[in-house]
């Protein structure tokens, strides 16, 4: 997969243009994804290494952003008439919370259980 942006606690927001496709969309779509990983991460110290954690911002910055608009589902061939803001928003935290180094290795039930965060943050 590829990644349009990520944020770092020291470095701020990082976007990756050779991704964006030169998208506005998409680049505004990304922005606003990062910032906000960037508020949560003042807001409420973010250990990214606790995936749980990373589980939580990014339900938030994928339900927020845009990222799971139906324009944007539809664009990746991804819709459906029931639930669908919710199984993008799930799918898109899974992926990137996949994507962390140290979320590598971690067997079955250690990955799953990381989005116990689903429930509290996906009423954002």
């Amino acid at each position: 997969a590829d990644c349009q942006g990520g944020h770092d606690n020291t470095k701020g927001v990082i976007l990756c243009e050779q991704h964006m496709h030169r998208s506005k969309v998409l680049t505004e779509t990304t922005i606003v994804h990062e910032l906000i990983h960037a508020f949560d991460d003042c807001r409420a110290h973010v250990d990214w290494h606790n995936m749980q954690h990373h589980a939580c911002t990014e339900i938030r910055a994928a339900n927020l952003s845009g990222d799971c608009s139906f324009a944007q589902e539809v664009q990746r061939g991804n819709w459906a008439l029931r639930a669908q803001q919710q199984k993008c928003v799930r799918r898109r935290a899974e992926l990137s919370v996949a994507m962390n180094p140290a979320s590598r290795g971690a067997r079955a039930g250690e990955r799953s259980s990381r989005l116990r965060a689903w429930p509290p943050h996906k009423i954002d």
